[in-house]
């Protein structure tokens, strides 16, 4: 359980993030990427994306041996240029606590590069800086649009909670397994951790290549960072993809990722369905089509309600979005 403990002052300085954080969002498809759950999801993705990567890349595996990375890489600027200068301007000391930190205990040494970062070395923070850069465009570049998208549909989703019902609401409302206990707020994790603001403010930034646990970051000099899953964490996929093919093909890439059936079903939902109605849209058994409508709701796409004896499904907003950037 994360408990983050308010004042008074803390709650006026409760922030949500107005953009993206293009290092924030590529530390979150990382994490995605090197989990091994979820595979229905994102087992294609995960193989796709680790082919792709060049070798310039590698280093940001060195700065992670056993799965926590250093804080120096937590960065919330929303460009792409200032959150690289961020990283390249780490204070030294904190540099060396981080690389210390996640490597205590790492059964290899320390490769000779993350040894000279750790001394200061100049060329070594010019390398992770390429390193970040190849990586935001490999990875992300191609869905960043869709990215900003989902941002703004986020953004102003907890505007709205906020003007009507207040920052508490907002704050339970933000992801599941979270409650506001007077001035403390509970988040669902493992192990305990108490965090007192002490002035701070809370800084609250989504993520959509995650779905685990909120990700606390200790920004020097600044709030207390809170990166959150935003939806089911479904990589994206680029506008455009599979279209070279022609404009027949225009689900393809959504395909990629989802499988064939799953993407009918996520299409046909541009009006609510039964089971068996979806059944014959797409050309499968009742039985086939429940399982993959199951698939769709635990991710977040769609809804499912009974009405009498039917079960109706219907597309989320989060659905709704995703198929729009495919059939527009």
């Amino acid at each position: 359980m994360i408990r983050i403990h308010f004042t008074a002052a803390d709650f006026a300085r409760v922030r949500f993030a107005p953009r993206p954080a293009p290092l924030q969002e590529l530390n979150a498809a990382f994490m995605t990427a090197f989990r091994r759950d979820d595979q229905l999801l994102f087992g294609r993705w995960r193989q796709r994306l680790l082919r792709a990567l060049p070798a310039s890349v590698e280093p940001l595996g060195d700065l992670v041996p056993a799965g926590a990375a250093p804080g120096f890489l937590d960065v919330f600027s929303d460009t792409l240029e200032d959150a690289l200068d961020s990283v390249l301007a780490a204070r030294p000391e904190r540099v060396r606590s981080e690389i210390e930190r996640v490597y205590a205990g790492h059964a290899s040494p320390a490769p000779p590069w993350i040894r000279a970062l750790h001394r200061g070395d100049a060329g070594a923070r010019q390398l992770i800086r390429r390193a970040q850069h190849t990586a935001f465009e490999s990875v992300l570049r191609p869905v960043w649009p869709l990215v900003q998208d989902l941002h703004r549909a986020e953004f102003t989703r907890h505007a709205l909670t906020v003007a009507e019902h207040g920052t508490g609401a907002a704050l339970t409302g933000l992801v599941p397994g979270t409650r506001l206990r007077g001035d403390v707020w509970e988040i669902e994790a493992p192990g305990e951790q108490e965090v007192r603001l002490q002035g701070r403010g809370l800084l609250l930034l989504p993520t959509f290549h995650w779905n685990g646990r909120p990700v606390l970051a200790d920004l020097p000099g600044g709030p207390l960072g809170l990166t959150y899953p935003a939806g089911p964490g479904l990589p994206l996929v680029p506008d455009g993809a599979g279209a070279a093919g022609g404009a027949g093909n225009a689900d393809d890439a959504l395909a990629g990722v989802l499988g064939r059936t799953r993407t009918g079903i996520l299409l046909a939902l541009a009006r609510e369905h039964t089971t068996s109605g979806l059944a014959r849209r797409v050309g499968v058994s009742n039985a086939t089509a429940s399982a993959h409508a199951a698939a769709l709701r635990d991710a977040g796409l769609i809804t499912t309600v009974r009405d009498g004896r039917a079960v109706l499904h219907r597309r989320t907003a989060l659905g709704t979005l995703l198929a729009g950037r495919f059939t527009a």
